[in-house]
Order: structure tokens, then sequence, then C-alpha cells
């Protein structure tokens, strides 16, 4: 099948103009003023809104202990 209306390139760019991304938004943490994504916990300190929501350092904690382990029953 040939196209009968074809676009022209300017056309067709002039379509593609809106398609550009756009870089995320980003906040700054009340608490430690590390910038985060909106609407988001902060993965610097676990804050959200002014309140602790997740314990980093208990996570990190178990993330370490984790990978001990880990590597203790490899050898």
């Amino acid at each position: 099948m040939v196209v009968r209306m074809r676009h022209t390139h300017s056309q067709t760019g002039q379509r593609r103009s809106h398609h550009a991304l756009t870089p995320p938004r980003l906040s700054k943490c009340a608490k430690c003023g590390e910038p985060h994504l909106r609407h988001r916990v902060c993965l610097n300190c676990g804050s959200y809104r002014g309140r602790m929501v997740i314990d980093v350092a208990a996570k990190l904690a178990k993330q370490e202990k984790k990978e001990k382990a880990k590597h203790a029953a490899s050898r």
C-alpha cells in the first residue's frame, strides 16, 4: 500500500516536538537537606513530611548482617 497523504519532515518534527522527556522534579528534605523525589520518602534519612517513616540505620544494619552471613556461607 502506498501512503496517499504523506507527511513532510517538518510536519513530523512539529508533532514530535512535544515528545521530549523532562527531568524529575526534586524537593529538599526538611530534616537533612538532601534532594529527593516529590511525594516520596527521603532515602537518606527516612523521613516524609517531617516525620520518621523508615529507620534507615536499622535497614543498613540488617543488610550488612545479611551480606556478612552470605559471605560466611560461601566460604
